[in-house]
């Protein structure tokens, strides 16, 4: 089918750029548009013929031209062309979700995925958009294990490492440089810290490489006294599917995606006492990391790709589907 995706393509690292990788993937055409750029009569026309047009919408974001983006979607609506969006941010609890009600495509769109079930359920209350939940995953094409890098005695590059920003998260969050610090004040040279105020920031295959020469890997989610049910980070899909064997804090719901033992391992939010003994375990019980963190890896490969969500998506708005590429998600 012919796909018009309208999002940020300006960087290689986007969402939107694995997503339209995804839909390629699955056998489609996917014509790419670049918020901020591309005037809304192009859109529009663009958008008419097609079969679908996807908008991932950053807020504030401008289009140029005579058209809002809402007479954009009644045109599309009115051609009988749907409309769909897909985001991974979460919104309730924060205080951007006064945001929300001020912006068109939460009145405008057909279809809007996300995954928060906040969201959605407000969706549902206050407007005639059809609200999906949906979690997230990681890039079919980055899901692979790197060979681990040769070091001295066999060992590893990395005992216990965190990937990701300490500081600059919204300032309902304070919960993540409070476990970096105590990361770093636990394992001292042990430890290391990639992101913007750590080591430096790694993407592509960098990222697997660091998580195949890494014991253990800490993950977080910005989701408030993680008593939230149903929302944590794609981060979870993006470790393990690269290859990382993971502790998360438990949210309710990833028992519904992950197992624990099997793919991952939870911890309780805020128990470090708790959380030391599991990474000390670990740190020297390597054949059961080993095998926890190869059939992490294998479910997310064959459940939790950005395909298996894009397919998802496709089946609810159009009913087209792609040759079978594996399971579809467990949600």
């Amino acid at each position: 089918m012919r796909i018009v995706f309208l999002g940020n393509f300006a960087v290689h690292w986007t969402s939107e750029t694995y997503w339209c990788r995804s839909l390629e993937d699955l056998g489609h055409e996917v014509t790419r548009l670049q918020v901020g750029q591309v005037p809304a009569e192009e859109i529009l026309d663009r958008g008419r013929a097609a079969d679908l047009m996807v908008w991932v919408h950053t807020p504030g974001s401008w289009t140029p031209g005579a058209l809002g983006m809402d007479q954009v979607l009644t045109g599309l609506r009115e051609a009988g062309v749907p409309t769909a969006s897909y985001h991974l941010d979460l919104w309730t609890g924060l205080a951007r979700q006064e945001q929300i009600g001020r912006d068109v495509i939460y009145r405008h769109i057909d279809h809007f995925f996300s995954v928060d079930p906040g969201l959605v359920d407000w969706l549902g209350r206050e407007t005639q958009v059809r609200g999906h939940y949906l979690p997230a995953g990681v890039y079919g094409g980055d899901c692979r294990m790197a060979d681990r890098t040769p070091v001295d005695g066999g060992g590893y590059r990395y005992d216990v490492v965190f990937v990701g920003g300490r500081y600059n998260y919204p300032p309902e969050w304070s919960y993540r440089a409070e476990l970096v610090g105590w990361l770093e004040s636990t394992y001292g040279n042990r430890f290391a810290h990639f992101g913007a105020e750590g080591v430096g920031e790694v993407y592509g295959a960098d990222l697997n490489q660091l998580y195949a020469d890494s014991k253990v890997v800490i993950g977080d989610t910005l989701c408030p006294g993680y008593d939230y049910a149903g929302y944590w980070s794609d981060r979870v899909y993006e470790t393990i599917g690269r290859g990382g064997f993971m502790i998360h804090p438990y949210i309710q719901g990833l028992e519904r995606q992950f197992t624990d033992g099997r793919h991952l391992k939870f911890y309780t939010y805020r128990d470090f006492g708790g959380l030391r003994e599991l990474i000390d375990y670990f740190l020297t019980h390597d054949q059961e990391r080993e095998l926890i963190r190869r059939a992490g890896f294998e479910h997310v490969r064959d459940h939790h790709t950005y395909a298996h969500r894009w397919q998802t998506i496709l089946d609810e708005v159009t009913g087209v589907r792609a040759p079978a590429r594996g399971a579809e998600p467990a949600l």
